[in-house]
């Protein structure tokens, strides 16, 4: 699949998770998530855009769920949730203050990017770079990355487990000051032209072409 996105995608550079250019960005973890995906594919799917949940109850009590905390905090409080759902355009680019654990119950894209690329709050997409992810592959992403709603490569959408330190991406207890806070634990920007990411309140930070995933 990934050569035919490449045809596709021309304008894109796209690798794979398993490519040496994904070593700046993340690594690939070897964990058998079959019973997961299974979790994921039985949860009623969105019917159109997409949805995140920040913890769902299946998939914090499943196999690998202690395993999967051990790997990211060494035990510390974690929280196992899931991104599902309909999208194709790179929309906006956030990061965490920790990494972050994505389990492809689907075959997808993550369009990623570096904290050392942006220039103050603002980030040029030309510098962001694709990686497809096979059904069942982990990956740790590291807290460096920008990254934001996964990519679907067919019309059956996306899905995918998101791991997270406990209380990532909740609601804030009160304002701030910082323009990129947005929720706990979460520095958001989103692309000039995504109304709908700023009149949520989103800096509208990326600039250049909105890239969609065409498949």
């Amino acid at each position: 699949m990934i050569e035919k996105l490449k045809k596709l995608n021309p304008d894109l550079d796209i690798y794979s998770v398993r490519d040496e250019e994904f070593n700046k960005y993340g690594k690939l973890l070897s964990i058998d998530t079959s019973e997961m995906i299974g979790t994921c594919l039985g949860l009623d799917f969105p019917r159109e855009k997409s949805e995140y949940i920040p913890s769902v109850d299946a998939l914090e009590k499943s196999d690998i769920s202690d395993d999967l905390r051990m790997i990211m905090f060494g035990g510390c409080p974690t929280q196992i949730g899931i991104t599902h759902g309909y999208n194709r355009f790179l929309n906006g680019l956030e990061y965490h203050k920790c990494s972050e654990i994505n389990v492809a119950a689907t075959p997808l894209c993550l369009i990623l990017g570096l904290q050392y690329e942006m220039e103050g709050k603002e980030y040029d997409s030309s510098r962001a770079k694709v990686f497809f992810l096979e059904k069942g592959d982990a990956v740790e992403i590291y807290s460096t990355t920008l990254h934001f709603c996964p990519c679907q490569v067919s019309d059956e959408g996306f899905s995918c487990v998101v791991v997270l330190a406990e209380g990532t991406n909740t609601l804030l207890d009160a304002p701030s000051e910082d323009k990129l806070l947005f929720k706990k634990n979460k520095w958001i920007i989103c692309h000039d032209e995504n109304l709908e990411l700023i009149e949520r309140g989103v800096y509208p930070g990326i600039h250049g072409i909105n890239y969609e995933i065409k498949y």
